[in-house]
């Protein structure tokens, strides 16, 4: 027998070391799979179907040393350097957060709201690009405006945005709402930081690779989005919507904000695992 494995045989010599790591041990198997179809350059299906397929010693050795990296907690998406979203394959790196599935939540719910096929979009605090992207992506006569305060997440989102050939996004820098114009937008999304600065989350699992400024706001994680209902009346047009991603606790928070803001119609949305996870509120212009 060859000294090096199969493709079977490095699934599960993956599996057993990413087993005796306690932070990733509980999606070792799917790790194990998504980095060697990533060192093939192939899709998972392929795996099973050449699962006797023999490695050669280079991609042995990149395998066993991307094994390396995520028994320590490096998030796959790093090691890649790409991460799905509905249904985009989107650029990542250590710039950016990576986009989640709950997120998918926000990107439904605001393709529910009665909005004109011609509206202005924002999406703030871009990242990537994944809210801004999926939404483009899905209303075509959108006109998307996908902002961020860090350059790295600029260029980042820009660059999905040239993959993707999505050309009704534009990508530009601003801190929240500052360099947007005012009563211009239908819609106004935004997934901002949300966690308190002192989460003991913070220093498990994957976030410990993340961006802080990205995830941490203020000692009950509400600073940014208190900062984002001030600033997005002055953008909004008359009825034009607001979207919030944040904790599910912070439900009743961030609805007591909205109101408190002369926001309208304001309630909450629950993700796949039913846990409030959007906020979501009416402007008028009349409340200010």
């Amino acid at each position: 027998m060859s000294t090096l494995p199969d493709i079977q045989q490095a699934i599960v010599r993956a599996c057993e070391t990413l087993h005796k790591a306690s932070q990733v041990s509980d999606t070792a198997r799917l790790d194990a799979e998504l980095l060697l179809a990533f060192v093939l350059e192939k899709d998972r299906t392929w795996l099973y179907t050449w699962s006797d397929k023999v490695l050669t010693l280079a991609q042995w050795q990149q395998y066993q040393a991307l094994i390396a990296e995520r028994a320590i907690g490096q998030p796959v998406a790093y090691l890649t350097g790409f991460r799905e979203f509905w249904g985009l394959e989107l650029k990542v790196s250590p710039d950016t957060l990576i986009p989640r599935p709950d997120t998918e939540t926000l990107v439904e719910t605001a393709l529910s709201l009665p909005v004109d096929a011609g509206a202005s979009i924002a999406d703030l605090g871009t990242g990537t690009g994944a809210i801004a992207l999926a939404l483009a992506s899905e209303q075509p006569g959108w006109s998307v405006t996908a902002c961020d305060y860090q350059t790295g997440a600029v260029q980042l989102a820009e660059q999905n945005r040239t993959r993707l050939g999505l050309n009704n996004v534009r990508v530009v820098q601003s801190d929240w709402c500052q360099a947007l114009p005012e009563h211009h937008f239908d819609l106004i999304v935004s997934n901002p930081p949300y966690i308190e600065a002192n989460d003991p989350h913070l220093q498990q699992g994957d976030v410990r690779f993340e961006p802080l400024s990205a995830l941490t706001s203020g000692v009950d994680g509400l600073d940014d989005i208190r900062r984002i209902c001030l600033q997005v009346k002055r953008c909004l047009k008359d009825q034009g919507w607001l979207l919030l991603e944040h904790g599910c606790d912070q439900a009743y928070a961030v609805q007591k904000i909205m109101l408190t803001e002369g926001f309208t119609q304001v309630r909450s949305v629950q993700d796949l695992a039913g846990k409030d996870r959007i906020t979501l509120g009416c402007h008028l212009s009349a409340n200010q």
